[in-house]
């Protein structure tokens, strides 16, 4: 009988395969309707204001509730959550596909997060069930810390495909044959360890409503200004609800957040990176689809495809780059360069112009981007999930994760403020599409200030060269 630290040689890799697919498909869905925005809000009638919550909705309950999700793995079984969670996001990505209306898209990209908040720490949590503390299982972490970046951009070409050839709804059709796939992949997966306690569902509920409402009060605060009355009552709002958890997880006999899984200095500073991270990558792909959709007048079709030196990038710096720095340096330092190079791709994103040769800016400034990041991606969850106790460590692969969507709905809040007052304050007369590159440039700066953020939080927090208990990764224990 195997164990949980030791499959059969043979259905380690098909369980590999399970787990990366699963994470591929969660990521790839929080960036696919990207490339559709604008035909998806002509179609439902949703006003431009209003559509990056087609793409926050999705982050804002996959982050909020990830936490929850991996306690609820810990406690009930890894696999049968996995499975629970892939017929949440079948059911979610069929009700989008019919939806009729703005309001009915968006609560079913909420389900879809919900489905993605259940998966994702399960599916995690089950790679170190599969493989066991040492080299198999940091090379298993890197496989799926890299289809945090890749799933990213590859939803950015297959929503452009599907959009262009399909129509927009088969964005969320194409989500039902993967998941079946995977669903029926689950039997080569352990059952995976499970834990005693108790779900904190008002950690949860008081968690996600305050991110919700602070999301809500920045993009008010970027249309009506920070005085504005429903921008002030949601701030408020926010940070009530956020001190609310703070107390609930000083007195709840089962933390959402046990405070053991920050107390450690270098997986707090991979949170706060993969949080960064986030906040930049998600309002960048938001721009750049604007620009090319909307400046440059590229059909769906060539904007997915325009990405591709991204995903090329992001394949480089996660799967070769990434790991070969590893190796000889300090995950610190990795840390970053990686973010160096994504800080100066967003500097040299800074130049387009509206008649500008894709060649000289926009196509080479995405594979230096995407190399930064990818080299980010690896170290960020390689760092965030070590040393972690066995009992927490579904707790700790979903924060991960949930730095890394909180950061994208809190990014493209902020950034898309920026952007608006940005184009509004382009003297009068200025051509409209001036203007418009002028606010996507200015968007894309403010991801470069949240990179260079970054580099100084791997600075301060990470540590500058590994110690044995550092080493042990996602649930390993010091001798």
């Amino acid at each position: 009988m195997s164990t949980p630290t030791a499959p059969r040689p043979e259905k380690g890799g098909l369980a590999l395969l399970v787990i990366a697919a699963a994470q591929l498909l969660m990521v790839m869905d929080g960036t696919i309707v990207t490339v559709g925005l604008p035909v998806i809000g002509t179609g439902l009638r949703i006003a431009e204001a209003d559509l990056d919550w087609v793409l926050t909705s999705y982050a804002l309950a996959f982050g909020g509730l990830l936490l929850a999700g991996g306690r609820a793995g810990d406690l009930f079984g890894r696999r049968r959550l996995l499975r629970a969670g892939l017929v949440v996001f079948l059911a979610a990505s069929l009700l989008g596909g019919l939806a009729g209306n703005g309001t009915v898209l968006i609560a079913a990209r909420v389900l879809q997060g919900i489905g993605a908040a259940i998966v994702t720490p399960a599916a995690l949590s089950l790679l170190a069930d599969t493989f066991p503390a040492g080299p198999e299982r940091n090379k298993a972490l890197g496989v799926y810390g890299a289809m945090g970046g890749l799933g990213s951009v590859a939803g950015l070409l297959l929503g452009g495909a599907l959009t262009e050839y399909l129509g927009w709804r088969w964005i969320m059709f194409v989500n039902i044959p993967i998941a079946l796939l995977v669903l029926a992949g689950t039997s080569a997966l352990l059952p995976g360890t499970r834990e005693r306690g108790g779900l904190d569902l008002p950690g949860a509920g008081t968690v996600t409503f305050a991110l919700g409402s602070l999301v809500f009060a920045i993009n008010r605060a970027g249309s009506h200004g920070v005085g504005d009355g429903l921008t002030l009552t949601f701030g408020a709002a926010a940070v009530a609800l956020l001190m609310a958890f703070l107390l609930i997880q000083r007195s709840a006999r089962s933390p959402m957040l046990p405070s053991g899984v920050l107390a450690d200095r270098g997986r707090l500073g991979a949170n706060l990176v993969m949080l960064l991270m986030g906040a930049g990558q998600l309002a960048t792909f938001y721009f750049l689809t604007l620009y090319m959709q909307t400046i440059k007048q590229y059909s769906p079709m060539i904007t997915g495809l325009a990405y591709l030196p991204f995903a090329i990038g992001i394949g480089l710096g996660s799967g070769i780059l990434g790991p070969r720095l590893q190796a000889r340096a300090s995950t610190r330092s990795v840390t970053a360069i990686g973010m160096a190079v994504a800080a100066a791709a967003m500097g040299w994103f800074s130049l387009l112009t509206p008649d500008q040769n894709p060649l000289l800016v926009l196509l080479p400034a995405q594979l230096a981007g995407g190399i930064g990041l990818g080299i980010g991606f690896v170290t960020a969850t390689i760092s965030g999930v070590q040393g972690v106790a066995p009992r927490d460590s579904g707790i700790a692969s979903g924060l991960v994760n949930t730095s890394q969507q909180i950061g994208g709905a809190l990014g493209l809040a902020a950034l898309a403020g920026m952007a608006v007052t940005a184009t509004a304050s382009r003297p009068q007369g200025t051509p409209l599409h001036d203007a418009l590159t002028s606010g996507y440039t200015a968007g894309m700066l403010g991801a470069g200030a949240f990179y260079l953020a970054a580099i100084l939080t791997a600075v301060l927090l990470l540590r500058p060269r590994p110690t044995r208990r550092s080493a042990e990764p996602l649930g390993g224990t010091a001798g």
